[in-house]
């Protein structure tokens, strides 16, 4: 398997790169700061976005939830990602909940100012849709894998995915996975006891160690075999 990370989680970009300086001055003075606290709700399932998020600080799980109550997370955003305008384009309600999984601040775009400067800017509009293609892409992507791949092997995926996600600066060694385990249950798409053994399972081979809900990763290429079936 020829493995890249991009394909289950897109690197950040800013969406100030899609505006022209005049642009990015009326939304900077048009934007809200708004904080959340830590499983603090963002907006809900099948309501109508209000506007984009821009993450500052924190994280936000993105997830559907099943009639028996069970999160499937389908994605997580970090500190420079933003989120919420697919609605807004479509004009169809939110399909997934957003939570704040850490003590989170955002930068609020409400949807006037945004559908405003979308009928003024071919640029943003052409590059959203390019951005909310590949986003599409990598939901496929885990979503395509996920249903082929046995708990194992989702659980090493979903550990590299992680990394990745709570990476402070590229290349960085050593990076702490603080999850509680129902979230990461809901992100591998399995019951909390099963992660919970197959990451006990990791740790007696020295693949990663942990401590509470804090994990690192110590054999990376270890995981990548698990993932390519090697």
């Amino acid at each position: 398997m020829d493995f890249s990370i991009e394909k289950y989680h897109l690197k950040s970009s800013s969406l100030f790169d899609f505006l022209t300086p005049e642009e990015t001055q009326l939304v900077k003075g048009k934007m809200v700061r708004k904080e959340f606290l830590k499983g603090e709700c963002l907006f809900k399932e099948k309501s109508y976005s209000k506007g984009i998020y821009i993450i500052r600080k924190g994280k936000v799980k993105i997830f559907q939830t099943n009639a028996e109550g069970k999160q499937s997370i389908v994605y997580i955003y970090k500190k420079g990602d933003y989120f919420g305008y697919r609605p807004l384009l479509a004009n169809e309600p939110n399909p997934v909940s957003a939570v704040a999984l850490d003590n989170t601040i955002v930068s609020f775009i409400p949807s006037d100012l945004f559908s405003n400067l979308l009928s003024r800017s071919s640029h943003l509009a052409r590059n959203l849709l390019i951005v909310l293609s590949k986003e599409f892409s990598v939901w496929i992507n885990k979503m395509t894998i996920f249903s082929q791949y046995g708990v194992k092997e989702r659980v090493a995926l979903s550990l590299l995915i992680l990394n990745n996600v709570y990476q402070k600066k590229e290349e960085e060694k050593n990076v702490a996975i603080s999850i509680n385990r129902e979230d990461f249950a809901g992100f591998v798409g399995t019951a909390k006891e099963t992660l919970v053994r197959m990451l006990r399972t990791f740790k007696d081979e020295k693949i990663i160690t942990s401590k509470g809900t804090k994990i690192i990763i110590l054999k990376p290429k270890a995981l990548l075999n698990i993932v390519s079936g090697a």
